[in-house]
């Protein structure tokens, strides 16, 4: 399991940085640019929370399902809308699968 930030997309907010418990994420410069970004030196330590893919205003981080997982190389991402959280995993064959949970529901029971 690990996840991928893309740096095209990351804003450097830090919101990630903030959430990951094993402090794996962190906020570097960029090469010609006074701006940071985020960035994962070691994404094989990534503990799979998914806490970043749930801060990140820009959906800049996906989460690679590997075949330890049984997500044979697929990618899940996340995104926030109103109170729905919406899961969706793209497989290695193209497909989409989209899990979507109410908030507000979620926990009763």
């Amino acid at each position: 399991m690990s996840i991928h930030i893309d740096r095209n997309l990351c804003i450097g907010c830090g919101r990630c940085s903030e959430v990951c418990p094993g402090n794996l994420i962190k906020q570097q410069p960029q090469p010609g640019d006074r701006h940071t970004k985020a960035e994962i030196k070691c994404p094989q330590d990534c503990w799979g929370c998914t806490s970043c893919l749930k801060e990140c205003p820009r959906h800049a981080i996906k989460f690679f399902l590997g075949a330890d997982v049984g997500g044979r190389g697929s990618i899940l991402s996340y995104q926030k809308k109103g109170s729905s959280s919406i899961w969706r995993v793209k497989g290695t064959d193209g497909t989409f699968q989209e899990i979507t949970v109410n908030t507000k529901e979620a926990n009763k029971y």
